[in-house]
């Protein structure tokens, strides 16, 4: 096989809960993570030069070493001591720092694509276990589906599938730096922490409306006082018949749970029209774990 184009899909955070600071900076987390039908599109072919180049639709995404996909490749390249390079066309849909593990879901379709067309008969597990020397997301955009995430993100367990559902996304004209939100959060007494073991049989149970109501992340109470316009985006999702609204991840993307199409189709239309979002998509779950 000389080329492949992988499907490089997103992930929402239906629950995200932040237990302690490590000694070692880390911070513990417990989240439950879920793909989403949003995704990149990456055309993958051998480099007879021996080198990893790399090309893409966004003018100001770094296509060096400073790129998760250059990463990933040249992590099996010099594992396998692969003598072709990769060339990597990167179509990019999915919002750039915006709490939507775009840069780990790339880096995911590249270990992928690379175990296919240099055929290094790598399992899933034996993919993951490389993705976590890239990024803490990245296991988990290799798996895909409904998995609960817990230590620094890349202990994973996977959970039944999501109850299928319309996903209205929007992300502001704003980006927000992970290691802002995760520096000035306080994991004080006063902190409400989302029931994530709750959150978990509401997904068993396959009841949205359950899950809707059990949906938390503790990193809003970082990220929304120091750009509320998360939060008008979220009242405005729940003003045109969202059964919850929640910042993915560290923000500033805002996600909304529908349980109707045409009321989903109604609301993407009022937030296009009503300037609060820069980005804005209609999606769905996606609930296919790659083998």
């Amino acid at each position: 096989m000389k080329d492949i184009s992988v499907k490089a899909l997103a992930k929402i955070n239906l629950g995200l809960d932040v237990v302690r600071k490590r000694e070692d900076g880390y911070h513990e987390v417990r989240m439950v993570m879920q793909t989403i039908h949003l995704f990149d599109r990456l055309e993958i072919s051998k480099n007879p030069s021996g080198k990893i180049t790399m090309e893409t639709n966004l003018s100001f995404l770094p296509t060096n070493e400073n790129n998760l996909v250059y990463k990933a490749a040249k992590l099996l390249q010099d594992e396998f001591e692969i003598k072709d390079g990769v060339h990597v066309w990167l179509h990019k849909h999915i919002p750039v720092a915006a709490g939507m593990a775009g840069g780990s879901t790339d880096a995911a379709a590249v270990l992928y694509g690379m175990n296919r067309i240099f055929d290094l008969g790598l399992t899933r597990e034996e993919l993951m276990e490389r993705g976590v020397k890239i990024g803490a997301d990245v296991p988990y955009c290799v798996m895909r589906g409904t998995a609960l995430a817990e230590g620094i993100g890349e202990k994973l367990s996977k959970l039944p599938p999501m109850v299928k559902c319309p996903v209205l996304i929007a992300k502001p004209q704003i980006s927000v730096s992970t290691k802002f939100v995760y520096e000035n959060l306080k994991l004080d007494s006063d902190m409400v922490h989302p029931d994530i073991d709750r959150l978990v049989a509401d997904i068993r149970e396959k009841d949205l409306n359950k899950i809707a109501a059990d949906m938390g992340n503790v990193l809003e109470t970082v990220t929304i006082p120091a750009y509320p316009v998360i939060a008008d985006i979220k009242d405005h999702m729940m003003e045109h018949g969202a059964v919850n609204a929640m910042m993915s991840g560290s923000g500033p993307t805002v996600f909304g749970l529908f349980d109707k199409e045409a009321t989903a189709v109604e609301a993407y239309e009022a937030m296009k029209a009503s300037g609060l979002a820069k980005q804005v998509y209609l999606t769905s779950i996606y609930n296919n774990a790659r083998k």
